[in-house]
């Protein structure tokens, strides 16, 4: 039987799925179930409308977004969902995800948008904000976070 998803992962296009993957790795490992598309701002956005807008009566709790170069789609989705929305800006050629992460980060007041860091380690870090955000009503959730927490800090002592 398959679970409700929990968690949207959405990208521009399909080449920031090598970024975005990051992130589904992270809540498999938890066990976090989740889904993935790609929603473009630009080439598809009736259907970045139709996905933000359902996103909450889906089930989802989150939205983790990744995109590159002018990265409109974190903040659209923002602006379209209720739902907590963590941007992860995606390398581009250009500028290194420097234009990504501004895009992301520069939202106007009163659409808020968590942004994470440029790349793989940015879809990795929305994904544990993920877990953490759903572990503060699941407590087995919250067990296996506090324990992912407490390997970290064994791995920086050595």
């Amino acid at each position: 039987m398959q679970s409700v998803p929990q968690v949207g992962i959405i990208m521009g296009s399909v080449s920031d799925w090598e970024t975005m993957r990051s992130a589904a790795r992270v809540l498999e490992r938890f066990g976090v179930p989740h889904e993935c598309r790609v929603v473009s701002a630009h080439r598809t956005p009736r259907l970045l409308f139709e996905y933000a807008e359902s996103a909450e009566v889906r089930g989802l709790r989150c939205l983790i977004a990744g995109a590159g170069g002018a990265a409109h789609l974190p903040g659209m989705a923002a602006a379209l969902t209720p739902l907590p929305v963590f941007g992860v800006p995606v390398r581009s050629r250009v500028l290194a995800g420097l234009d990504s992460l501004l895009s992301i980060v520069q939202m106007p007041a009163g659409i808020p948008v968590a942004t994470l860091a440029v790349g793989e380690a940015g879809a990795r870090q929305a994904a544990l904000l993920a877990v953490a955000m759903l572990g503060i009503r699941e407590t087995g959730l919250r067990e296996r976070y506090r324990e992912h927490l407490a390997t970290q800090g064994a791995e920086g002592a050595r």
